[in-house]
């Protein structure tokens, strides 16, 4: 029986399926992202509109410690498929930790700096500034740090094996055959 990522892979564009199997990680890394930044638009929305009306900076922050938290689980089951160790831990900690100020700093300045709220503005012209602040600047420019950092110190190879050294050998029963390639070592982008 196809797995789900071989059932979605037969669906798409012949020419398209190389290139998707090639960067396997970074396209599950997308779609987790994908996944969180829905959550993350969702609460922040809740709670912006709720308990945290006058708070949009912390409303962003709790957002986005709960769609990282989820974004950590995912992504290290499935994008980067990494064992839990310790040390992961506390760098995806200290990563996210930084992400998150990176996310905040846009709607921060919009807020704050160019006073897009009220009385300044009016209601809708805040909210979409918030939006496009927070949302989309803040989460773009905390997405490209995360990737970068997460290969880089969260989810690297251990401390015993170089990048250019292969990955051992699975001890698990061969792939099924279909679309998808196996595993690639971590290392290879």
């Amino acid at each position: 029986m196809p797995s789900p990522t071989q059932r979605a892979l037969a669906r798409v564009p012949d020419r398209l399926r190389p290139f998707l199997v090639r960067h396997r990680r970074l396209v599950k890394f997308l779609l987790v992202g994908s996944g969180c930044f829905v959550l993350t638009t969702v609460v922040d929305v809740e709670l912006k509109f709720t308990v945290l009306e006058h708070k949009p900076v912390v409303a962003l922050t709790v957002a986005t410690v709960i769609g990282t938290v989820v974004s950590y689980v995912l992504n290290r089951r499935w994008a980067f498929r990494a064992a839990g160790r310790q040390r992961e831990v506390l760098m995806f900690v200290l990563v996210s930790a930084v992400a998150i100020a990176v996310n905040d700093v846009p709607l921060v300045v919009s807020r704050y700096l160019l006073d897009l709220r009220e009385p300044y503005v009016e209601p809708f012209r805040q909210e979409v500034a918030d939006f496009l602040s927070g949302m989309v600047v803040g989460t773009f420019a905390a997405m490209l740090f995360r990737y970068w950092a997460m290969r880089r110190w969260v989810f690297a190879p251990p401390a015993g094996r170089t990048p250019a050294e292969p990955a051992p050998a699975p001890t698990t029963a061969p792939p099924e055959p279909g679309y998808a390639a196996p595993e690639m070592p971590r290392d290879v982008p």
